[in-house]
């Protein structure tokens, strides 16, 4: 038979285990929902910034590389833009970037027209929207037209003389968009410079 104090300690102990069963009751749940004093910090990755249409091409990211094009018995060597691809070979190459927005092309197969005639005749055979005409020093013609499907564009087109015959040798146009100038100056200027005609051919602008 239990004393009152037996009785008083049991029902203590009882309700002592009562108390620890809901304590961990409200842990279990609490740690279910989430509800904790603990607070998770969120990170959301930065997105990657996109070129803006505003970018154009800096001639100090350009890298160059050899090229080889034209026929066995009249091989042509110049450099063009590294990573830029070869959409067409033989007498008439042209070489794209990867997202197809700046190119370079070569027509190899000369004509007997003067660089002079050649330019004034592309001068007045482009039919274009918004067609207008920059500058035409150095049998360069450089001009601005508008592409239905992308916009602003930018043609800079150059011949070459073979020798001291006058007929054409070489025409080399690059192409891309106004604020791309620079860019495609570099590049048609660097295409010049390490132009290689055939031998009896090679009369490059000075």
């Amino acid at each position: 038979m239990l004393t009152p104090r037996h009785q008083a300690l049991l029902a203590t102990l009882a309700g002592m285990t009562v108390g620890v069963a809901v304590f961990g009751t409200v842990l279990a749940v609490n740690s279910a929902t989430g509800d904790d004093s603990a607070q998770t910090v969120v990170t959301s990755p930065t997105p990657t910034p996109s070129p803006s249409v505003g970018d154009g091409l800096r001639p100090d990211a350009l890298q160059f590389v050899a090229e080889t094009f034209g026929s066995e018995r009249s091989p042509v060597t110049a450099e063009v833009p590294a990573g830029w691809k070869s959409t067409q070979s033989g007498t008439r190459p042209r070489y794209v970037d990867p997202t197809g927005v700046w190119q370079v092309r070569f027509d190899a197969r000369g004509s007997k027209q003067t660089p002079t005639a050649l330019l004034s005749a592309r001068q007045g055979s482009i039919d274009e929207p918004d067609y207008k005409v920059l500058s035409t020093e150095n049998a360069t013609l450089v001009y601005t037209y508008t592409d239905k499907a992308r916009g602003p564009r930018m043609g800079l087109s150059r011949w070459i003389s073979a020798g001291d015959s006058g007929r054409s040798a070489m025409e080399i146009t690059v192409g891309g968009r106004p604020q791309d100038e620079a860019g495609l100056r570099a590049v048609l200027e660097h295409a010049t410079e390490t132009l290689q005609l055939p031998a009896g051919g090679d009369d490059r602008p000075s």
